[in-house]
């Protein structure tokens, strides 16, 4: 399944101080900007993850790096770090799904992680690595 929000923590600026609201995702103000997901996106995408056998997570879903907006990122990865623990195999890829990984104490709640985002989607593509071209022997 390919989930979209259905609402979101907005703000009037990119600060984490800034004026923020929970709206319906088709109801962002023009001059407010999407920051996290909101509280029934985080219900919705967690009840999903506890009925998955694997999960690739590749990318937080918001600005987890500000406090007032990374309820959706640490909701999301408790829900893996759940999940992982009654035996889902779960992969975390990319810089910034592994940085809030990290900053939520949950990369040893993983089966994986890589900050390979990018690499790993092509990997599992099948497409040839540069790398491990490299390495091959002729």
């Amino acid at each position: 399944d390919f989930l979209l929000p259905v609402d979101a923590v907005v703000a009037d600026k990119f600060d984490n101080d800034a004026e923020k609201q929970e709206v319906d995702a088709d109801g962002i103000p023009l001059d407010w900007m999407m920051l996290d997901i909101g509280a029934n996106s985080i219900k919705i995408f967690a009840e999903e993850i506890n009925k998955s056998e694997m999960i690739l997570w590749n990318g937080p879903m918001g600005v987890f790096e500000m406090d007032n907006f990374e309820s959706g990122t640490k909701a999301v990865a408790e829900a893996i770090a759940g999940t992982t623990e009654k035996g889902t195999v779960s992969v975390g890829v990319g810089g910034d799904s592994v940085a809030a990984l990290k900053k939520f104490g949950l990369t040893d709640k993983m089966t994986h992680v890589s900050t390979g985002g990018g690499a790993s989607l092509e990997m599992l593509e099948g497409k040839i690595l540069p790398g491990v071209k490299a390495l091959e022997l002729e």
